[in-house]
Parts: C-alpha cells; sequence; structure tokens
C-alpha cells in the first residue's frame, strides 16, 4: 500500500523532521510505502529512504494522490490559522484533492486551532466525514465541538527510540525560540542561574533559518543550532534535565526518558504537559521555579507517557490495516 504523507516537511524544523522520520519508521515496519510531500524532494528522498514529490507543484501532487491509496494529513499543527490563512488553505487542498481522488484521508495526530471563525467553517467543511485523530486532550475537545469524528491520538516522534547515550545528570539543555524574548529571557536567567549551582547547560535551536535570534541571548553558553532530528534527539537523551519553548523539545524529551518542563507560548506546549502531567509555565515564566524543577528533578507521569506512545502506535494501526479499495465520497466546497 502507498501512503501519501502530507505535513510540514522538508523546512529543515527539527519537530517536523522528527514526526516524518518517525512516520516513515512506523509506515515501512507494516510493509507500507511512503509517499512523501515535501519542499526538498531531493533531500527527503536521500535522509528518509522514501519517494517524494514537490509539495508545491500541482500536478505532481495530483498524480501523486492518484498513485496513493490513503492520505495521512499530518502530525504537527497545520489546520490552524495564527500565522497565516494560506497554510490552512494549503492543507485542507490536498485533503481535498485527496478526496476528489477517491482516497481515503486521516487528519493524523495533529493538535487543532488557533483558528478564526472562518477557518472553523473552512476546517468543518473539508474534514466532514474525515477520520481525526488528535494527539492532545485540548485539541480532542476542540475538534468534537466543532462536530468532527476525533477521538484521541499521540505525537508520532513518541515512537522514535531514543540513542544509545549515556545520560549527564547534571547537564541541563535549554531550548529556546526566536520571536519571544521574554521567555527567552526567563530561559537566560535561568541558565545563569544553573551555571551558578554547578550544572553544565547547553543551549538548543532546533530551526536553522529562524532561531539564529534566539541564540542571542545566551552569550557564553555552548550553543548549538542543529535541525537533524537524530542531532537533536541525542542531545535531548544526554540531558538529566530539559525545558523548552518548542513543542518537540519536550516531546522528543518525554520519548528519550528524560525528565522535561515546558514553557507554553501556545496552547499545544501546554496541552502535551497536561497529558504528561509534567509541569510547565506559560510564556513569559519565571526562572526560580524553573531552577527549582532541576533541583529537585521533577519528572513527569511516565506511565502517561507510556499511554501516549501506546496511542500513538495504535493509531497506526487503526488506519493502516484492512483493505483499502473503498473509495470516498469527494467534498466539494
Amino acid at each position: 500500500m502507498v501512503v501519501a504523507l502530507s505535513g510540514y516537511y522538508g523546512f529543515h524544523n527539527a519537530g517536523d523532521e522528527a514526526l516524518l522520520e518517525a512516520i516513515v519508521q512506523e509506515v515501512k515496519a507494516r510493509g507500507h510505502t511512503p509517499l512523501v510531500l515535501s519542499k526538498n524532494p531531493a533531500e527527503t528522498q536521500q535522509r528518509y529512504g522514501v519517494r517524494a514529490v514537490k509539495r508545491t507543484h500541482p500536478l505532481e501532487v495530483w498524480r501523486a494522490l492518484g498513485e496513493a491509496d490513503l492520505l495521512l494529513s499530518g502530525g504537527g499543527t497545520l489546520l490552524q490559522d495564527k500565522t497565516s490563512s494560506a497554510s490552512l488553505w494549503y492543507y485542507l487542498s490536498i485533503i481535498r484533492m485527496a478526496r476528489m481522488r477517491g482516497k481515503p484521508v486521516h487528519v493524523f495526530n495533529q493538535s487543532l486551532g488557533p483558528l478564526s471563525p472562518r477557518g472553523e467553517k473552512a476546517v468543518q467543511r473539508a474534514l466532514k466525514g474525515v477520520q481525526v485523530f488528535m494527539r492532545d486532550r485540548d485539541s480532542l475537545e476542540y475538534a468534537r465541538r466543532l462536530g468532527l469524528q476525533a477521538e484521541l491520538g499521540a505525537d508520532c516522534a513518541m515512537l522514535l527510540n531514543a540513542p544509545p547515550v549515556e545520560r549527564e545528570p547534571k547537564m541541563v539543555v535549554l531550548v529556546p525560540r526566536a520571536g519571544f524574548d521574554d521567555a527567552n529571557r526567563t530561559l537566560a536567567q535561568t541558565a545563569e542561574r544553573l551555571r551558578e549551582l554547578g550544572y553544565e547547560v547547553v543551549i538548543l535551536a532546533m530551526q536553522p533559518g529562524h532561531d539564529e535570534g534566539a541564540l542571542e541571548f545566551f552569550p557564553g553558553f555552548t550553543a548549538e543550532l542543529a535541525w537533524d532530528p537524530r542531532r537533536v534527539f541525542y542531545l535531548l537523551a544526554q540531558a538529566g534535565y530539559v525545558i523548552s519553548i518548542r513543542l518537540h523539545g519536550v516531546i522528543l524529551a518525554a520519548a528519550a526518558g528524560t525528565p522535561f518542563a515546558g514553557l507554553s507560548y501556545d496552547p499545544k506546549v501546554a496541552g502535551f504537559c497536561r497529558d504528561a502531567r509534567a509541569p510547565f509555565q506559560e510564556i513569559p515564566g519565571e526562572p526560580e521555579a524553573f531552577v527549582r524543577l532541576v533541583e529537585q528533578n521533577v519528572q513527569p507521569d511516565w506511565g502517561a507517557v507510556q499511554e501516549m506512545k501506546a496511542r500513538a502506535s495504535a493509531s497506526f494501526d487503526r488506519v493502516l490495516s484492512g483493505p483499502r479499495d473503498r473509495k470516498v465520497a469527494s467534498s466539494r466546497n
């Protein structure tokens, strides 16, 4: 079976690349063939050993969807119009194209929103009759309020296997994000205080071309800017504690078994931490509170983390099992 994958792939964002790596891993493990819609098809093909087509080339996408047996839209936070309405239009257009070709569509382990009232109506129209898996309970409730056929899954990156690296209990990794100066100042103050207490502090930025400005808040600290999910995962698995503004900083820490805390700039960060019963603060946050978490080695609920992994795996079993020769009625809006 050929499985088309639509997401924010090929943009050198470590979180989305981790999602793609996990989805490709799980699709291949079940004996199927991934076909990725990517900004950079050649690089995606080389890195993940898959076929890929240009995500913005309508004819290539149309042909790929015709060849595919189904479409997985996600993971990530694709269905939102906070950053731009064009992004929401793009992902809904891919879903509509797949349905016009009679292909089953699954909105797969995404977060939902923020959405404007106009965006909500567009999502309701495009996803009528589509099976939706939400990766956090807040998104699940939102989807059901919109009348969508939704159930709870989990972030696909939770299924990545941590690298065999020895953990360093006194190493703390802080993950900033450009565009949130007050939150980055909180992390910088946290870093200074932890260094005074004898911790090795490493600053990890996860999106080259975007996060360079965030690193300017941390002069004198060891810092790395990396989009390769394997490198990012290695550092987070090596750490004794992780504090992250970025969602996949906390998700990959959880997958690696590293205790973590979130600094929530977006409901999806708070939603994940709540589901994992892990500590978090809303931005801008308070440095001494984070220092206390590290000093006391405050943990998430690892049982809840295991439940997430089980839900993520089960969602793949749900959508990739059974016959796929059934045609689906198109959605025309």
